[in-house]
């Protein structure tokens, strides 16, 4: 699949508009994903983010993402969009927004969320 420059530019731009949220301490904290989220971190993410023998930084494992959020969340961002080492662009998630991009990577990248 190939991204038409005009979405890869509207994805820079949205991801320039997200930083300036307080991406750092929301990084640190829990991030919990509502249904429509969890069902595509399912679809999508989980294949590599909860299999160890991929290479992909496991969900939740806040010690391997840590170099990686420190790159910026742009950076995290243009990966997740344009693909990266063995990630493929969006993660094959063709229906994610930026907005959902930063959400899901937000979710692997911090701790789990406490359970009720």
């Amino acid at each position: 699949m190939r991204l038409k420059s005009g979405t890869v530019a509207v994805l820079a731009l949205a991801s320039l508009a997200l930083q300036g949220c307080d991406e750092k301490k929301s990084r640190m904290e829990p991030v919990a994903l509502d249904a429509r989220l969890t069902q595509i971190y399912g679809h999508t993410c989980a294949a590599c983010h909860d299999n160890a023998e991929t290479g992909a930084p496991q969900t939740h494992d806040v010690a391997a993402w840590k170099p990686r959020l420190a790159q910026g969340d742009a950076v995290l961002l243009d990966h997740a969009i344009n693909g990266f080492g063995g990630m493929p662009p969006l993660g094959q998630c063709i229906e994610c927004t930026a907005e959902d991009l930063s959400a899901l990577i937000g979710f692997m990248a911090g701790p789990p969320p406490e359970q009720d």
